[in-house]
């Protein structure tokens, strides 16, 4: 008897369909020999790329299906978590424009490893099997592994990528053991049957099922760097080229979070009385341990790395409680967080191209003064992840702490207030070295006697910033400024999301 293949919705796969196949046509024109094609034609095909996949999701949007006999699930959860990704992936794109590595690495290969790890990303947040979990998760992490080392002839960079390999394929061991475990304690790899599992037999409290949580808390802890398993994440944020650093820091978290919510508040949702406090202990601890570990550093990039770790924390908040309240919290901070942190991203690659002293805090000195426009995005980007009102942060964090309180969890509400005044401490440095010291003067080159950095008007484009680069700092400052004015868009957004949580099978 020939058996029956499964029926597949091309419709429903559209938008993965899209980043994979971008993704190859990329490639394939990369090989090409002219200049102008390499550098231009290539990362617009990129953007195209990531535009027909969000678009697609437009289209698609409010539909509840299963793909690929179960496999995957497209929802409004996949969809909202999609358009964060691409969005994220978009401004990696132009950031990368003018940059060191797409033109070391080749630039058809770097772009289609950019679209290839997004495409991975989707996978996993519309994942609702184990198998496809974890397929998910090497298909978002093996392309970021080659990425981070793209700036070859730099030591860090190879440094940063061959950590995050080694540190990632222990992650990875580690959450593909969970997952066997789970399927050893349920009889079953499909997160439908994970739960009736669950909800017909006791084994809430079977040790086998334990290890399973415990380990897959681990595999996502490493991928999400929550503390303890971030040790990674301060070194390769500050090797990776920053773009990709921008693009690790939001879309990767998007993903990871997005198949905590799937795995944890579905799937596990009836053992979360086992693993709640778990988590919420380790929302603490990861929020203490981020804000306590930016304090003390001068690298911007290792600052943001620290704080990714804290935000970490915050985020996890809302997967803890396991409410519709806690997922639209999620999904809203998430958003939020993309704004926050691409703007501050392009503010970095902005004086990385202008100035011999990279992402050092001295860099950003007096930049109030000789650059109004990048001191004035970073400026409310630092003050939006310190959660100041009047900005997408405290929103998203306020709406967070509502979440926990409802949960039950009112004592970590109060963890991420003190995290949030800590954060202060290091935010706000930032913001006083811009506004309040004097700008550096610009080395006298040796060659030619002038002035070795960019002169004249430093608020207009330097040579090798681009004019890209400000667009992404000026266009992700807005939004960071207006959801924190009229957040009710967002909130929409979260609302219909929120309608996941009772069909995320």
């Amino acid at each position: 008897m020939t058996p029956k293949a499964p029926i597949i919705d091309w419709a429903g796969l559209s938008p993965l369909v899209a980043l994979l196949g971008g993704a190859v046509i990329v490639l394939l024109v990369g090989l090409l020999r002219p200049r102008f094609v390499r550098e231009v034609i290539v990362p617009l095909l990129a953007l195209a790329t990531f535009a027909t996949a969000a678009g697609l999701g437009i289209w698609q949007w409010g539909e509840q299906i299963s793909l690929i006999s179960g496999a995957l699930r497209l929802d409004q959860l996949a969809i909202a978590l999609m358009w964060i990704i691409c969005a994220t992936g978009a401004a990696a794109v132009l950031l990368s424009w003018r940059a060191v590595a797409p033109r070391e690495a080749a630039h058809g290969e770097y772009y289609a490893l950019l679209l290839t790890s997004a495409a991975g990303m989707l996978v996993l947040v519309a994942a609702q099997n184990l198998v496809t979990l974890f397929a998910g998760l090497e298909l978002l992490s093996i392309p970021l592994y080659v990425l981070c080392a793209t700036e070859m002839r730099r030591e860090t960079s190879l440094e940063s990528g061959l950590k995050y390999l080694i540190i990632g394929s222990v992650g990875s061991a580690t959450f593909v053991y969970g997952l066997a475990f789970l399927y050893g304690a349920t009889g079953s790899t499909d997160f439908a049957g994970i739960d009736r599992a669950l909800n017909s037999s006791s084994l809430v409290s079977d040790p086998l099922l334990l290890t399973g949580i415990a380990l897959s808390v681990v595999g996502l802890g490493f991928k999400a760097s929550i503390a303890p398993f971030h040790q990674w994440t301060p070194d390769v944020y500050e090797g990776a080229p920053t773009p990709i650093t921008a693009f690790m820091a939001v879309a990767t978290k998007a993903a990871a979070f997005g198949a905590f919510l799937r795995l944890f508040d579905g799937a596990l949702l009836n053992a979360q009385a086992d693993w709640g406090p778990a988590l919420a202990a380790l929302a603490a601890i990861t929020i203490v341990v981020g804000n306590v570990g930016a304090l003390g550093q001068t690298s911007l990039k290792r600052l943001m790395a620290w704080s990714s770790v804290a935000q970490a924390g915050y985020l996890l908040a809302g997967v803890v409680v396991a409410t519709k309240l806690g997922l639209q919290a999620t999904v809203f901070y998430l958003a939020v967080y993309l704004f926050m942190n691409i703007a501050a991203f392009a503010v970095i690659i902005i004086r990385e191209r202008q100035t011999p002293l990279g992402d050092d805090i001295a860099a950003f000195a007096g930049l109030g003064t000789t650059a109004p426009l990048p001191a004035a995005v970073m400026t409310v980007a630092m003050l939006s992840l310190a959660g100041i009102p009047a900005t997408a942060g405290f929103i998203g964090k306020f709406y967070v702490i509502e979440a926990a309180i409802d949960g039950n969890y009112a004592w970590l509400g109060i963890v991420i207030v003190i995290g949030s005044m800590l954060s202060l401490a290091y935010y706000l440095r930032v913001v006083a070295a811009m506004w309040m010291l004097e700008a550096p003067e610009a080395p006298v080159s040796t060659v030619t006697g002038r002035p070795a950095l960019a002169g004249g008007d430093l608020d207009a484009p330097a040579p090798g910033a681009g004019i890209e680069v400000y667009a992404v700092a000026a266009v992700f400052g807005v939004a960071t400024l207006f959801f924190g004015i009229v957040p009710s868009p967002l909130f929409d957004l979260a609302v219909k999301v929120g309608s996941s949580l009772t069909s995320l099978f």
